[in-house]
């Protein structure tokens, strides 16, 4: 799964990436909190829709709730599953549903995210940034969903909008580095700008959306870097931003695993 992303910069990189995009409400958005944004807190994060030709921003809760989670206890124990979902069910399994929901599509605005990589007798997995290279801001595709039976926000009565993250099998670079867990060997659906906008497009038909949910993004056209605890409350000892290069002694390359083990850092 992919559940922990990051957005450290202006907004304005989002009104930059899309000409003439539409605000869809004020959007209070913490640029402080959102250097890391784990999705199993289900809060509000910017998406951009494609609505009568126009790009929009919303702000939409990260996880989808469906008609069928009727009760607290099934939001409960469902919800968390709903966070991303799988790009080879999309189309191929059409009981789910995530094809269901497959014309309505979205982008997810990010700077990076972040994965976590196991190392064979470290004891804590080691949490890596990762970007697309030459690129301030980038978007995952996603799929979007008003779920009309649930209480309306309180703030603007409106339906509660949601979003899921797409996700694939990983590339050779993600499978060494998010290489444990119950879905490990997964990465976000990255792609080239082009294919990005491609997404939103009302006309994408089967096979374009079929092309674009197989696309594979390169290993080296990913940078990647470890960076301190992203999930612990801890503060980095070097005072650094959340994003930013740390160095961890004796901490191999990705794809080898054997190293002395880990001192307790955090």
């Amino acid at each position: 799964m992919c559940l922990d992303i990051a957005f450290y910069s202006a907004l304005e990189l989002i009104d930059d990436y899309f000409p003439n995009l539409v605000h869809d409400g004020e959007i209070e958005f913490d640029l402080d909190s959102s250097a890391h944004f784990f999705a199993l807190g289900y809060k509000k994060y910017p998406v951009i829709t494609l609505e009568d030709g126009r790009y929009h921003r919303k702000l939409f809760e990260w996880g989808i709730i469906a008609e069928y989670m009727n009760t607290p206890e099934k939001v409960k124990a469902m919800r968390k599953s709903m966070v991303n979902a799988r790009s080879e069910k999309i189309l191929a399994d059409k009981r789910s549903f995530w094809h269901r929901i497959r014309h309505t599509r979205c982008l997810i605005p990010v700077t990076g995210i972040y994965e976590h990589r196991q190392v064979t007798g470290w004891k804590n997995k080691i949490p890596y940034h990762m970007a697309l290279k030459g690129r301030k801001m980038f978007c995952i595709p996603g799929l979007y969903h008003y779920n009309q039976y649930i209480p309306s926000d309180i703030e603007t009565g409106e339906v509660r909008g949601m979003f899921t993250l797409i996700t694939r099998p990983g590339n050779e670079i993600m499978r060494q580095i998010h290489n444990s867990g119950e879905n490990a060997f997964r990465m976000p659906l990255f792609l080239p700008k082009e294919l990005e906008l491609k997404w939103l497009d009302p006309a994408l038909t089967e096979e374009e959306m079929a092309s674009i949910l197989c696309y594979e993004m390169p290993s080296a056209e990913l940078e990647y870097y470890p960076v301190f605890s992203i999930r612990g409350k801890a503060a980095r000892p070097d005072g650094k931003p959340k994003n930013a290069y740390f160095e961890f002694a004796g901490l191999p390359a990705p794809g080898i695993d054997e190293s002395s083990p880990q001192k307790k850092l955090f």
